[in-house]
């Protein structure tokens, strides 16, 4: 092609279908399993609806695990397949208790899948993944788990706990885009996938994405994204530099920082201790103050603050510290802003102080 015409944005160069294998393969060791790691052209949503697809029949009960707006899609997916969907759902923007799970597979004994969020970006609660997940695995219950918002910001070992079904983005922790997902599947979750026959010939089945696995894990079906595809590479290629653990720590360090932070200003974040997302920091605004006018007096600051994302959260803020953005300067930009805009709204807010709080975790 001329020179002329050629642009890198949009005459990228074919993924190498070869590539594709390794690919996975990276992905899998970051989820630390073997289990068959499926890769797809779109965002981890329409992942996680292939997965309620692919389960969904008439017979099959699920336990749909709700504490977000995105949790309760999950249900309406299951149902629209035939599946018997019980909705357990948390108190608004609040993480679910174990005992509450334990206690529905008891009252639901032939329940065959269970799913729910690990990390809630909306309301930055982190649900007992562990707990849940050996729960069910004591009654032989298939396990579906939205990883999106854990993967790389939480320690997320898939076959040490026995996950069944771990969907993940690379757009939060690993920092990468947020065109492709990944998906993981145990053969306990393949045995409930392929009974009776799911669903085939469709963007959303887990079995026509099986026979990319079957054929060797060349070419993917259809025209693959080669832009995001080469962009993943590239996010692996930094976040293996770094290594897992660094990331982990990384992230375990920005969300401390943040909350102490915060607490310094007199805002109390709104997660509980153990049940707070790595990714995000979460405060709940003083009452009678606007989330709308909160944010806007911070508007002009170069930060990543935002509101809380449906019922239960609309008094909340989210400071953003995922992926590149757990570092040392976003952190103290956001919890700064934070006390800027208190400070216009005429409450009183010791900046220094949370400035120093957070400098505190990084060597000051």
């Amino acid at each position: 092609m001329p020179s002329d015409r050629w642009n890198a944005l949009n005459d990228a160069p074919v993924f190498p279908p070869e590539r594709f294998g390794p690919l996975a393969d990276r992905l899998g060791m970051i989820l630390r399993t073997r289990n068959d790691i499926l890769l797809f052209q779109t965002e981890a949503v329409v992942a996680l609806e292939a997965v309620t697809a692919s389960l969904a029949r008439p017979g099959l009960k699920a336990i749909n695990i709700v504490t977000s707006p995105f949790g309760a899609w999950f249900g309406g997916w299951l149902r629209r397949g035939g599946a018997e969907v019980v909705t357990l759902a948390a108190e608004p923007a609040r993480p679910v208790a174990a005992e509450a799970v334990s206690a529905a597979f008891d009252a639901h004994p032939d329940t065959k899948a269970v799913i729910f969020c690990h990390a809630e970006s909306a309301n930055g609660v982190l649900n007992p993944l562990e707990e849940i997940v050996a729960a069910a695995r004591a009654r032989g219950i298939v396990t579906v788990v939205d990883a999106v918002a854990s993967v790389g910001g939480h320690a997320l070992d898939v076959d040490a706990l026995g996950i069944d079904v771990a969907v993940i983005g690379p757009q939060k922790s690993l920092a990468g885009p947020a065109g492709v997902s990944a998906l993981s599947v145990s053969p306990a979750a393949w045995r409930l996938i392929t009974a009776e026959g799911g669903p085939r010939d469709s963007t959303l089945s887990l079995l026509d994405r099986k026979a990319w696995l079957d054929a060797g894990r060349g070419a993917l079906p259809g025209t693959s994204a080669a832009l995001e595809f080469f962009a993943l590479e590239a996010a692996l290629d930094r976040f293996e530099a770094e290594g897992l653990d660094a990331v982990l720590a990384r992230h375990a360090r920005a969300a401390k920082a943040a909350r102490d932070g915060l607490a310094a200003l007199g805002a109390a974040p709104w997660a509980p201790p153990g049940r707070a997302s790595h990714l995000v920091t979460t405060a709940r605004l003083p009452d009678g103050v606007d989330t709308d006018a909160f944010l806007a007096a911070a508007a002009h600051l170069d930060t990543d603050m935002s509101p809380g994302v449906g019922p239960g959260a609309e008094s909340l803020v989210r400071l953003n510290h995922t992926g590149q953005r757990a570092r040392f300067e976003a952190v103290l930009g956001n919890v700064a802003a934070y006390g800027i805009a208190l400070r216009k709204l005429g409450f009183r807010a010791d900046i220094a102080a949370a400035a120093a709080a957070v400098a505190a975790h990084y060597g000051g």
